[in-house]
């Protein structure tokens, strides 16, 4: 299974991205928020959702891992194929999703072209556990600056002590304020005090 595609932008487009990989051009179906994080780059690393059906054979790409596992969730949805899940990402960011889904802001979801009362109802339904249990959120770019291994591997060991990501990403920011070069013991340790 392929994870991430890097290499060289051959073409981009809102809706698509050519990336040439070891002399083969990868077609990949991309949303709005990838564009815009792809623009003006020249060589970039694309996470990639491959799509196989009887008669077709598709690849979704994202920027991010964040967006990627967000799409995942969404297609997990009765009701809610891959290009329908690609308009919402499109239309909402992924924070602006995750929000609506969490506040039950029906209103909001059924904005987006192609999606109904029904369908931001079964959205909010049966999202809404997955993701404040931590579902389709990585840790936050925020962190991945500086000191990303020692916060994965703190985020991992809070996460075997029984924290949800969501949680441990909410604190995250003010421990990495307080002492952005912390060893994973400390942010351990703070998280500790304020999960």
């Amino acid at each position: 299974m392929i994870d991430y595609i890097k290499g060289q932008i051959a073409e981009l487009s809102p809706a698509a991205v050519i990336l040439e990989c070891g002399g083969i051009g990868y077609n990949i179906l991309i949303s709005l928020q990838t564009y815009e994080a792809l623009q003006g780059k020249t060589d970039s690393k694309v996470f990639i959702h491959h799509y196989l059906r009887e008669d077709e054979e598709l690849y979704y790409g994202f920027a991010s891992r964040d967006e990627r596992e967000l799409f995942r969730l969404l297609i997990s949805v009765s009701g809610i194929g891959a290009g329908t899940a690609r308009v919402l990402l499109s239309s909402l960011t992924s924070e602006e999703l995750r929000s609506a889904i969490l506040s039950e802001d029906i209103h909001k979801i059924k904005s987006v072209k192609g999606i109904g009362v029904k369908s931001a109802q079964r959205l909010v339904l049966e999202l809404k556990d997955k993701i404040v249990k931590g579902a389709g959120a990585d840790t936050p770019a925020l962190f991945q600056k500086e000191n990303s291994a020692a916060v994965d591997e703190a985020t991992n060991a809070l996460v075997m002590l029984g924290f949800t990501k969501a949680n441990i990403a909410k604190v995250m920011p003010s421990i990495l304020k307080e002492n952005p070069s912390a060893r994973v013991e400390e942010i351990i340790k703070s998280a500790l005090q304020k999960l």
